[in-house]
């Protein structure tokens, strides 16, 4: 029984095993599998980065405090970040990552921090 592989359709020499002829088409035939996920994930985690990279500079020491405004201005999405920390005192960190941020006087203002 003649085995052909998945991505181009070429009779197979080998290992009974065997799925793809060459590395080129076993990496072609699994980026086309993943292609939709991945530009998903590639969008998301471009933003990340971005807000990562803004926060980073916004605050070079532990902590800071900077404005809406200012973070708006870089091009930070607030609709994106990697975990949320609750206070006892009730108070949500949004982080990307180890870099983090506090909404203060009715999200006009942020409190920036960094996590160790």
């Amino acid at each position: 029984m003649d085995k052909y592989c998945l991505e181009c359709g070429e009779k197979l020499i080998g290992r009974v095993d065997k799925k793809f002829c060459s590395d080129y088409c076993r990496n072609s035939y699994h980026n086309k599998l993943n292609k939709d996920t991945k530009n998903l994930m590639r969008n998301i985690n471009n933003i990340l980065r971005k807000n990562y990279r803004i926060l980073e500079k916004l605050n070079p020491e532990e902590k800071t405090k900077t404005s809406k405004t200012k973070l708006l201005a870089e091009g930070f999405n607030f609709q994106y970040f990697t975990s949320t920390y609750t206070t006892q005192a009730g108070k949500t960190y949004y982080f990307i990552y180890n870099q983090g941020y506090l909404p203060l006087e009715n999200e006009e203002f942020y409190a920036l921090v960094k996590r160790n």
